[in-house]
């Protein structure tokens, strides 16, 4: 079973920082376990992050622009042309872990045979590891325009401010229908301890779910690239077990 973690938010409220800290808190609760990144942001922050300038993406197969490492092989389907020109994108991190990039997508009201047969190739795809976490652009809705897959958890990263909170709700509605009823909640990012009560508070007002909050870090100015951040990693080690997401190695 894959279990499937969305990533979303406005840009700029730390949504890649907290896919990358995420990333470290599953890989030492469960080190066995295989995970997949799944860079769905136009910027391709994730994979720079990780000091990778990812050229080869889902849409350069779509375009008929990618550029193979080896051969294409004879006598193939175009499914299963497919599905290799994946495996051709991907690329390791770790032992257990691969990243993948997406970049522009096309919708799904297109019928061209090509939009079912990616689709079906990156479900056969991401149900190969334990793990996906989807480094979405701004709700589920860009994601399920490439991909049509169950969400288990999708966590909405926002702002310490009414503004953004307001915002929060409106991706909350956005992407309610392709979360399919599993979880689906706000972390407040880049909060300072005396905010953390009236904000809840404005929470509760407008029917979002907090599942936590996430102190500020000023040393990530130093970090914009590698988006490394202690502090991220604490907060999300602490408010891990309140995510429908399996605890220390109890992956089936």
């Amino acid at each position: 079973m894959t279990v499937s973690i969305a990533i979303t938010g406005k840009g700029g409220s730390g949504k890649t920082t907290v896919t990358k800290a995420l990333w470290h808190v599953i890989r030492e609760k469960n080190p066995s376990k295989t995970v997949l990144l799944f860079d769905n942001d136009l910027t391709s922050e994730l994979a720079h992050s990780f000091g990778k300038d990812i050229r080869q993406t889902i849409y350069g197969i779509r375009s008929g622009k990618h550029e193979y490492k080896t051969g294409i092989p004879e006598n193939m389907t175009k499914q299963e042309y497919i599905e290799w020109a994946l495996e051709d994108i991907l690329v390791p991190l770790d032992e257990n872990t691969d990243i993948i990039v997406s970049w522009l997508i096309g919708s799904k009201d297109c019928r061209c045979p090509i939009t079912k047969q990616i689709n079906d190739a990156l479900v056969k795809l991401i149900n190969r590891y334990d793990f996906v976490i989807f480094d979405c652009e701004f709700d589920l809705k860009y994601l399920y325009q490439l991909v049509d897959i169950p969400i288990n958890v999708t966590l909405v990263i926002a702002r310490p401010n009414e503004a953004s909170i307001h915002l929060a709700k409106r991706i909350e509605e956005y992407s309610a229908k392709y979360a399919a009823g599993e979880q689906l909640g706000v972390i407040l990012n880049k909060v300072d301890k005396q905010e953390i009560e009236p904000l809840f508070d404005l929470l509760s007002k407008n029917d979002l779910t907090a599942l936590g909050t996430i102190p500020k870090d000023n040393l990530l100015k130093q970090k914009r690239i590698s988006k490394e951040s202690v502090i991220v990693q604490t907060a999300l080690e602490q408010l891990y077990y309140r995510l429908n997401i399996p605890q220390n190695e109890e992956l089936e």
